[in-house]
């Protein structure tokens, strides 16, 4: 197959070499030159995934090259740029590839899901082969051949095991999905619970106050995907429970570093500055509490962590007021 992948960072990196080593003719678009430069020339992306060496691949700043005559494209950028690229590139798409959003989010203003973006912004001719990517799944040890499984959803079951099967290799297993809303919500609002699980431990809470996060964020994630409709069992699987003890516990999580630092004192605008990687549970914490009112769910976790984010709460309060709250009947918060 001829892949293009579009987005250099971390994740999109690792994602290709993967289809590379999967076999397939493999095209990234940068956003960056000199990171085009970097993985063409020296068989690495220095900025956003050193140390892991790249097989040959092509890559360039001109998108319109990448998304011109593919059988795959994948979608791998920060959420809030996702409508932007996509909106410049989708007069250029030749014929009808397969479209895979791995990227976790919601936007902001829309509250819309990634691939809700996508349907927004793509030709009419390719809504029925839109699918999404999610689980848990560290860029570095992907790019490392690190065993992982993931999951790809799509509203046809077609569609998912065409990139069930593009995106086999010894190391790396995908499952297939038609929940595309559980999947594509249990990625966006892990982010937030891992900022919540890093200021805990940041506050130098144990391991009991990191499994309350977990388990108590797992709860209102699932509340959140039911309430628009997904399967609750998709929130038990690789993209709800998997990607988010990943992301609460694992050293690699960025957006657990910027719990960490929260709860040690930084201010956001600190934590920003210090590096060029973003961490989308920031714009996720407002982007997860926007939907979550706009459907009437109840996710206190959410709430506290933009609090912290974006009204000045401390996280020592934070936790103070989690703990403060009603107390409940648990079976009874899992559902809407």
């Amino acid at each position: 197959m001829k892949v293009g992948v579009i987005g250099a960072g971390s994740w999109g990196t690792a994602l290709a070499k993967l289809a590379a080593q999967a076999g397939h003719e493999v095209m990234v678009w940068a956003y960056e030159e000199e990171v085009a430069r970097q993985i063409v020339q020296g068989r690495e992306n220095e900025v956003y995934l050193p140390g892991v060496e790249l097989p040959p691949l092509y890559a360039t700043h001109a998108l319109e090259k990448v998304v011109e005559a593919q059988d795959l494209l994948i979608s791998v950028m920060p959420s809030h740029v996702v409508r932007e690229v996509w909106a410049q590139a989708a007069g250029s798409i030749g014929g009808d590839p397969v479209v895979v959003s791995a990227t976790k989010g919601i936007e902001q203003v829309t509250l819309a899901s990634m691939v809700e973006v996508l349907r927004e912004e793509l030709p009419r001719r390719l809504h029925h082969r839109l699918a999404a990517l999610s689980g848990p799944s560290f860029a570095k040890e992907v790019g490392q051949g690190q065993p992982t499984a993931v999951v790809v959803a799509a509203r046809d079951i077609q569609v998912a095991s065409q990139v069930q099967h593009a995106l086999r290799t010894p190391y790396f297993r995908t499952y297939s999905s038609t929940d595309l809303t559980g999947v594509e919500i249990g990625g966006a609002a892990k982010n937030v619970m891992a900022i919540a699980a890093g200021m805990a431990d940041g506050l130098g809470f144990g391991h009991n106050s990191r499994a309350a996060v977990i388990t108590r964020g797992l709860a209102e994630i699932t509340r959140l995907a039911v309430a628009k409709g997904a399967n609750p069992m998709t929130l038990a699987g690789l993209s709800g429970m998997g990607d988010l003890v990943l992301t609460c516990t694992g050293h690699l999580s960025r957006n657990h570093k910027t719990g960490v630092a929260l709860g040690k004192g930084q201010t956001l605008e600190e934590i920003q500055a210090a590096s060029p990687m973003i961490a989308e549970g920031i714009r996720n914490a407002a982007s997860c509490r926007a939907l979550a009112l706009r459907m009437g769910v109840e996710m206190p976790v959410v709430e506290m962590v933009y609090d912290v984010l974006y009204s000045g709460l401390s996280p020592v309060k934070g936790a103070k007021q989690l703990m403060s709250r009603e107390l409940k009947n648990e079976l009874s918060t899992y559902t809407p």
